[in-house]
């Protein structure tokens, strides 16, 4: 990955996915580590998917990236 941007991955929305940042630009909802891939390849940010949980460049926001739906409260 060229150059550290900031990238945020938030909660988890109540309709589920998770709205994904760089730089303060939100890039999309993603679905799954796929999506988050994809936003970020778009930004001209490469990371191959197996690195993402690991990544210093990643902020994720409350859960990690085994995490895509709300939590349904019972």
């Amino acid at each position: 990955m060229a150059g550290k941007r900031p990238i945020i991955v938030h909660l988890p929305s109540p309709t589920g996915g998770r709205r994904v940042r760089v730089d303060g630009e939100i890039l999309g909802l993603a679905h799954n580590v796929g999506d988050l891939v994809e936003f970020l390849r778009r930004a001209g940010l490469e990371i191959e998917p197996e690195e993402v949980a690991d990544s210093p460049l990643i902020d994720w926001r409350g859960v990690g990236p085994d995490r895509w739906e709300a939590e349904t409260l019972t």
